[in-house]
Parts: C-alpha cells; sequence; structure tokens
C-alpha cells in the first residue's frame, strides 16, 4: 500500500485503484495512465512540482488533466504569487517522498500548497497517481480538495 492509498483509506473517502503494466521507456506518464486504463485524458490528472518566486524551497503542487497545459501565470495568481516555474525533478522528489512519473497529490512527506484546475469541478471522479508508476487512484474531486487543504481554480494554459 501506498502512502497515497493509507492516506485515502484513513480519510475514509470512496476511492478506487487501478494498476497497469507501465513501460519503463515511456516517459508520458500521465498519457499512459489515460491510455492503458481506457479513460477519457481530462479525467486523468498529472501532478506537477512548482518553485514559487524563483525559491526552490518554497513548493506548490499543481494537479491538471493530462490532457492539458499548466498555465504557471495563472497558477502563481492563484497561490498569490508574482511567478511560478516547475520544480526541479530532484526537488520535486525530495519534497513529495515520491518518484517522478507516481508523484501523487495525496501521502505527501510535507503538506504543499496545492491548486485542482477547475476543469474538475465537473467530474464525479478524477484519477491521480496512486504514488507509483503503473498505479492510479480515482476519488472525488472535493474528497481531493478536503484531505489536501487544496482550492480549485483555473491553471491550464
Amino acid at each position: 500500500m501506498t502512502p497515497a492509498i493509507e492516506c485515502a483509506r484513513k480519510a475514509r473517502i470512496a476511492y478506487t485503484v487501478h494498476a497497469y503494466d507501465h513501460d519503463p521507456r515511456n516517459t508520458a506518464w500521465g498519457a499512459e495512465a489515460a491510455e492503458r486504463l481506457d479513460l477519457p485524458p481530462e479525467q486523468v490528472f498529472k501532478t506537477l512540482l512548482v518553485s514559487l518566486e524563483s525559491d526552490p524551497r518554497r513548493l506548490a503542487v499543481a494537479v491538471v488533466p493530462v490532457s492539458a497545459r499548466l498555465g504557471l501565470k495563472a497558477l502563481a495568481s492563484a497561490l498569490g504569487a508574482r511567478k511560478a516555474a516547475l520544480a526541479g525533478v530532484k526537488d520535486a522528489e525530495r519534497a513529495t517522498g515520491y518518484v517522478a512519473g507516481g508523484i501523487s497529490p495525496l501521502g505527501q512527506k510535507r503538506r504543499l500548497p496545492l491548486v485542482l484546475d477547475a476543469s474538475a469541478a465537473g467530474l464525479d471522479t478524477l484519477f491521480v497517481s496512486a504514488g507509483r508508476r503503473g498505479l492510479e487512484i480515482g476519488l472525488a474531486p472535493s474528497d481531493l480538495l478536503r484531505i489536501t487543504g487544496g482550492r480549485l481554480a483555473p491553471i491550464t494554459g
């Protein structure tokens, strides 16, 4: 059991876990999950870490559909910052306790500010990494926000 699944279990929310055979040569992890699980890419979300104000110690989490691109200016605005940039892989892995391609918004080592793209509001269930490549967890967007203390905002661009 991953920390993400344990987090969902402890929160006593409804969730489902979906495993698939991950191709280690594939680095488009979110798109691979959507394809392998036969899910619409708009329903599968990727977890991206960003640094705010060019400070690698000031990290935040963006959760956006795999079919969309993160709008860094929109994310910075949603977090009250002037600018945001994608965090380095090592910084992201160190802060979350997960490896790239398996970073979940749930069960991270440190609770970081989290913004979920507003497109999730119309979904009953969204899918995010369950804490390792080849494993997804499905849950209600409202539960994801409640568990993480996150907020909803339009952050795709």
